[in-house]
Order: structure tokens, then sequence, then C-alpha cells
């Protein structure tokens, strides 16, 4: 995780520097790599996107003219919104604000599937601990198991520093 977040500030970095000097990028290959590395982020979290929506939302987002393209729902265009202001603000300290409106735009309905879930605040323990579920009904595997509650300020204060 250490060398991925590493290539991320680069990444972020040199996109950055190239535009501040006025380098003319390749438009639809900075569109191409931006579409691409949220979907594939989102993969990791078991989430898919419609790509036809989310090039529609990064290009507006960028800019880039999108006529002619699907336009986002809002879940997409709010996912394609937290990365690129992670992408292109990386400069700026990480807030708990950031991390709890990037959870409110991952989940703006409050539902992760059929699960109702807290959304946008420190999550507590009073239904037990909070945990990353996947599989059908009667199947379904933990995958994740949050830290408690009682340790989860001082782990996120860690993070953030």
């Amino acid at each position: 995780m250490p060398l991925v977040s590493g290539v991320r500030i680069l990444q972020g970095g040199l996109l950055g520097k190239l535009l501040t000097i006025g380098f003319d990028l390749n438009i639809e290959a900075q569109l191409d790599a931006v579409t691409l590395e949220i979907v594939k982020t989102s993969e990791i979290e078991g989430e898919s996107l419609n790509n036809k929506q989310l090039r529609s939302s990064v290009a507006r987002h960028l800019g880039i003219d999108d006529e002619g393209m699907p336009t986002a729902i809002c879940e997409v265009d709010e996912v394609a919104e937290m990365m690129l202001n992670a992408t292109y603000h990386y400069q700026q300290p990480l807030l708990l604000d950031d991390l709890l409106g990037g959870h409110r735009a991952l989940f703006p309905n409050g539902y992760s599937g059929l699960y109702r879930i807290k959304v946008g605040s420190i999550c507590d323990d009073s239904q037990g601990p909070m945990q990353v579920v996947y599989g059908g009904y009667g199947s379904e595997q933990v995958h994740f198991v949050a830290p408690s509650a009682d340790t989860l300020a001082d782990e996120i204060g860690n993070f953030l520093s």
C-alpha cells in the first residue's frame, strides 16, 4: 500500500506540473487514464461503474467537450469528482471532512446494496463492528472487520497525520 500511495502522489504531482506549465496533454489520453484509474479503484471496492457515464463525468469535470456522451447519474458523478479532487489537490492536507465527504459520495443514498449504512460519520459499535461482507444470502463472507470504535478516533488521527 505505501508503494501505491507513493505512485499516486507522484502521478498527481506530474499531472499538476504539466498543467501548470501549460503543457497541452493529449486530452484523450488524460481522459482515458483518469477514467481507467477510477474504474479500477472502484473495482477494488467491489463497485462497478458505468464506464460511459464515468467518462462523460470526467470529461465534464476536466472541461473537455462531452457532447454525445451519456449523462452521468449522481453517484457516478460524485465518485468522479471525489477522485479528481484527490488527484489534483494532493498537496493539500487530508482532513477528516475529506474522508467523511468521500464516504457520503460513495454511498449517497445511505445504502450499500440492500444494507442501510451509517454514511459520512465515524461509526460506533452499537450494532456490532462494521464489516465488509460479500456474497448472496446464506453464503455471505466477511472480508473486513473495522477497528473497534474505541480505537477508531486514534487510528484515524494517525492516518491523517
